[in-house]
């Protein structure tokens, strides 16, 4: 059980995309683990930044830590050492700050985002999702299976998570389509009623268009699940094709929309909390800016505990 006593809490906002803001080069296969082995004190800044930006929730960097994609770049056997690293950047910075700051565990989609055709069956990247998991465990307080494309990706992530006894959260891409379905087809409705049998405490939408989560946040919350939200992106419409071993070039890097402004963005997180939002913060391309204009928004709500 989560142990804070707020009505609303802020997740961070993106990491990938601030590492490259920041002039760390950053590999289109694995740029969470060069991160770590070049620069990981600005890994580590910014996890501090995010928290004096007001963030509640800091994520790992290990969202790009995938066995497959170390392979490749010929260091597989770091993939352990890696991890422990992400997680002790992120309680290093926890500790400058001083603070209560809870640490999540990302464990993100392992054979490419936006992708659900290239998942992969699921009795397979289970056991991936349960090696990682397991590493990520001692030093984590939740999980964040984040960026699934389809239910049974989701599932899989959770599945694995929850044989840790850590509270565990699944949070979905959604269409471009802004149906408010995940990237699959799939309802919302439908992949939350497919994990009635898992002890999943959060339900969310991640890494799509701040559009396409107000149109899934009524789903959401009817889900009942205590932490319900959302964390968009500020990426133009992606390509349903974009990722994957096909699409490796020179355009890794998505392009950003020129109107999510943290103060226009807080707009769409305020959207979120009327309709019973009770988890936000940002993706792709939101930056401590726009976690601290969220803050200022939850400062604002009536009833909000401190």
């Amino acid at each position: 059980m989560l142990q804070l006593d707020h009505k609303v809490l802020l997740l961070d906002g993106g990491l990938g995309q601030e590492l490259f803001f920041r002039g760390v080069s950053v590999p289109d296969t694995i740029w969470s683990a060069a991160a770590l082995l070049t620069d990981p004190d600005i890994v580590r800044q910014i996890h501090l930044d995010y928290i004096q930006a007001g963030a509640e929730i800091i994520t790992t960097n290990t969202y790009g830590l995938i066995r497959s994609d170390l392979a490749r770049e010929g260091i597989e056997s770091r993939f352990a050492e890696l991890n422990r690293l992400a997680c002790t950047l992120a309680i290093e910075a926890r500790d400058i700050a001083c603070c209560r700051t809870l640490i999540a565990g990302s464990l993100p989609p392992l054979k490419g985002s936006f992708r659900p055709d290239l998942v992969g069956p699921p009795e397979e990247i289970e056991a991936l999702y349960l090696e990682q998991a397991q590493l990520l465990a001692p030093h984590v307080d939740l999980f964040l299976c984040e960026t699934m494309s389809t239910g049974a990706e989701g599932r899989a992530a959770a599945t694995a998570a929850c044989r840790t006894g850590k509270p565990v959260w699944i949070a979905w891409t959604l269409h471009e389509d802004q149906s408010g379905n995940l990237r699959s087809g799939e309802s919302i409705a439908d992949v939350v009623a497919a994990l009635h049998d898992l002890p999943i405490s959060g339900f969310l939408a991640n890494c799509c268009a701040p559009e396409s989560i107000t149109k899934a946040l009524p789903e959401l919350v009817r889900s009942r699940a205590p932490w319900v939200g959302g964390y968009a992106n500020a990426f133009t419409p992606i390509p349903e094709n974009w990722g994957g071993d096909d699409e490796k070039d020179a355009n890794w890097f998505l392009s950003l929309r020129t109107d999510l402004t943290p103060e226009r963005y807080a707009l769409h997180a305020a959207d979120w909390l009327q309709t019973g939002a009770t988890v936000i913060g940002g993706c792709c391309g939101t930056r401590p800016a726009h976690i601290a204009a969220l803050r200022a928004l939850i400062d604002g709500l009536p009833d909000q505990n401190h």
